[in-house]
């Protein structure tokens, strides 16, 4: 490990689950501040999106760090946008264990900014649907909570034309009335099969 990053061996690929990002990562992170993890922590702040290779712990063109838990997410350059698309994550055994947000990085100051192609999934515990035995007293529930809302797990990848990224399916740059579609018109519909099996699952 140098300067907080982890540099994978050739061949190996970092390529966790939602749930595993949540159970495995995130949740120890957030219970236990001593629990060592090769997920490093920025500011979120002080990086543009294209400067976190060799910072963050990066895999083929995805990038993972902790960051803590805020509502600005304004860099010197730019600031990251929420697009409104919250998912839940539910574990096998039908568990809501945390959520996960989209934005997207926009050059320049808000709300004038210039949409990039850069996405960003945050991914928060669940504050409700996910508890442990440690958390027996209401000191230490009220304790966990806190910190649990301390820190988020971000994944930050290049959005690519014509390219599979994170489940999402390919669509054309046009559509069949001849009219280019932007990249994030692309993304919105390819959360619609998503969305209808989240909604499908059972409460």
């Amino acid at each position: 490990m140098a300067s907080g990053s982890v540099n994978l061996p050739p061949g190996f690929c970092f390529s966790p689950t939602d749930e595993e990002l949540i159970l495995h990562f995130l949740y120890p992170k957030a219970s236990l501040p001593s629990h060592p993890n090769i997920i490093p922590e920025l500011d979120l702040s002080l990086l543009l999106p294209w400067e976190l290779n060799g910072k963050a712990l990066s895999s083929g063109n995805q990038h993972y760090f902790f960051t803590k838990g805020k509502e600005n997410r304004s860099t010197e350059n730019g600031y990251w946008k929420e697009i409104e698309v919250t998912k839940p994550i539910v574990s096998s055994s039908d568990d809501k264990v945390g959520i996960k947000k989209y934005l997207v990085f926009n050059l320049g100051e808000a709300p004038q900014g210039t949409e990039t192609t850069w996405v960003m999934q945050e991914y928060h515990i669940s504050s409700s649907g996910f508890n442990t035995a440690s958390c027996g007293s209401t000191r230490g529930r009220r304790k966990s909570d806190q910190n649990r809302s301390k820190w988020v797990l971000c994944r930050v990848y290049e959005k690519k034309r014509s390219q599979s990224q994170q489940g999402v399916s390919c669509y054309s740059d046009e559509d069949d009335s001849g009219t280019e579609l932007s990249w994030l018109d692309e993304f919105y519909m390819s959360l619609d099969d998503d969305l209808e099996e989240i909604i499908s699952l059972p409460n």
